[in-house]
């Protein structure tokens, strides 16, 4: 979990307006399920590949989901659009998603995005509603059992408020 941290303050420093959603964000609001990667809402316009490439080089970034685990320093080509990234790096796996399941784009997830502090720093998280219904909307038996627990969670928050 440490080098997740450690790679969710590096790319804070990279000036992209991101939301922290998937595992890590249940992890956030509570949730004892483990995850082992970051799952970040993003908009993948050309002039934010070019800064999470300067802000990831040194963490030899590839693409995880390629044959040949291309060097996202290298792919895609410049001004190349692209929907998701999916990244492992020498901190950890890193995915940049454009749109959630279940719940909409990156200025739906961040209009009603919580901001929590973690480790001093402000960062935005899907809110658990909205978690809820994208693991729901998944379908996969882990997500649906993180739906669960995130559930059972905003109850007893909702109860005592």
């Amino acid at each position: 979990m440490k080098n997740l941290n450690d790679l969710l303050f590096h790319l804070i420093k990279s000036e992209i307006e991101f939301v922290v959603v998937g595992g890590f964000a249940g992890v956030l609001h509570g949730s004892t399920l483990v995850t082992r990667d970051l799952d970040l809402c993003t908009i993948l316009t050309s002039e934010n590949i070019e800064k999470l490439r300067k802000s990831l080089a040194e963490f030899n970034p590839r693409h995880r989901m390629t044959v040949n685990k291309l060097s996202f320093l290298e792919a895609p080509p410049k001004g190349q659009q692209v929907n998701n990234l999916y990244l492992e790096t020498s901190l950890g796996v890193v995915d940049f998603i454009s749109s959630i399941t279940g719940v909409g784009d990156f200025e739906r997830v961040s209009t009603k995005a919580d901001t929590v502090k973690l480790n001093g720093q402000s960062i935005k998280v899907i809110n658990i509603s909205d978690l809820i219904s994208a693991k729901e909307a998944m379908g996969r038996a882990k997500d649906l059992l993180s739906a669960s627990e995130l559930k059972a969670i905003q109850a007893k928050v909702e109860k005592k408020t």
